[in-house]
C-alpha cells in the first residue's frame, strides 16, 4: 500500500516535521497513524518529501522523519482540459476523475450551451469547490504536482489558449462532422495539448468556427457519445496512454 499524502505549504527537506492544523488533525484522529508508518508531505507543485511517523500527539499533530525528499519533474507533455461547466455537482465529479487520471490543468468554460452559469459569489464558491475537489483528488490519487484549475473562461479567452496550444482538439460528438478519432491523432512529444469538452448540449456551430480559427481541431472519442462530466476523463486517459505518460 503506497504512503498516504498530506499537503504542507512547504515541504521540509530533512530532520523532524510537525504536521498539524486540518492536515495533522486528518493524519491523526482520521487515519489513525501511528509511530513508524509511512506518509509522503507534498506542496501540490511537484516537490515532495517521504517521511516516517515519530509520533502522533494529541488530536492534531504528527511528529515526522523525513528519509527523502525529490522533486517531480513537468511532464514533456502537459495535458489541459477546458471543461464547459456540467449541471449540478457534476462539474466536480469531472473535475475529481480528470485529476485522478492525471491532466495538469483545469479550465472551467462558459460555454454558450451551458445551463450552469458562474456569476458572482456562485462563480466565486463553485471555483473554490473545484478547486478543493481536485486537492483531495490529488492526495487520494498519491500525487503530488496537482491540476491548476483556473479562473472560468470565456469562448474568446478559450479561443486565444487554444492558439497557445503546440496541439489544440475540440472533442465533437456529431457523427456527421468531419472529425478524426482520438485514437488517431498525431500528438507532439513535448508542449501542451489543449483539449476542450463541450457542455451537455454540444459545442455550438458558432464556437466551433471560432475555435477552428484558433487552430483546433475536431475529434470523437468513438461511436458512443458521453456525458460532459465524462468525456474529458476518457479523452484525457487515451492521451496520457499516448503520450506515454501512462506506461
Amino acid at each position: 500500500m503506497t504512503a498516504p499524502v498530506f499537503v504542507v505549504d512547504k515541504v521540509p527537506v530533512g530532520g523532524e516535521f510537525v504536521l498539524d492544523g486540518a492536515e495533522g488533525r486528518h493524519a491523526v484522529s482520521v487515519k489513525r497513524l501511528h509511530a513508524d508508518e509511512e506518509v509522503t508531505l507534498t506542496d501540490g507543485a511537484g516537490n515532495r518529501a517521504d517521511a516516517v511517523v515519530v509520533a502522533a500527539e494529541g488530536k492534531d499533530r504528527l511528529v515526522v522523519r523525513v528519509t527523502a525528499y525529490a522533486t517531480e519533474e513537468e511532464p514533456a507533455v502537459r495535458i489541459t482540459v477546458v471543461q464547459a461547466l456540467p449541471k449540478g455537482d457534476r462539474g466536480e465529479v469531472a473535475v475529481e476523475t480528470m485529476t485522478e487520471t492525471g491532466v495538469d490543468a483545469i479550465v472551467p468554460w462558459q460555454a454558450g450551451r451551458c445551463i450552469t452559469q458562474w456569476k458572482g459569489e456562485r462563480g466565486l464558491k463553485s471555483l473554490a469547490k473545484w478547486r478543493s475537489t481536485a486537492r483531495e483528488a490529488g492526495k487520494q490519487s498519491r500525487r503530488v504536482r496537482f491540476p491548476d484549475v483556473r479562473e472560468a473562461m470565456t469562448t474568446k479567452q478559450v479561443a486565444a489558449l487554444l492558439a497557445e496550444a503546440d496541439l489544440a482538439m475540440v472533442l465533437h460528438e456529431d457523427r456527421a462532422a468531419a472529425s478524426a478519432a482520438l485514437a488517431t491523432a498525431d500528438l507532439p512529444t513535448r508542449g501542451e495539448i489543449v483539449l476542450v469538452v463541450g457542455p451537455e448540449g454540444g459545442v455550438s456551430p458558432e464556437e466551433l468556427v471560432t475555435f477552428a480559427a484558433a487552430g483546433a481541431k475536431p475529434y470523437r472519442l468513438g461511436s458512443s457519445v458521453l456525458r460532459t462530466s465524462t468525456a474529458g476523463t476518457v479523452a484525457a486517459a487515451v492521451l496520457m496512454a499516448r503520450t506515454g505518460r501512462w506506461s
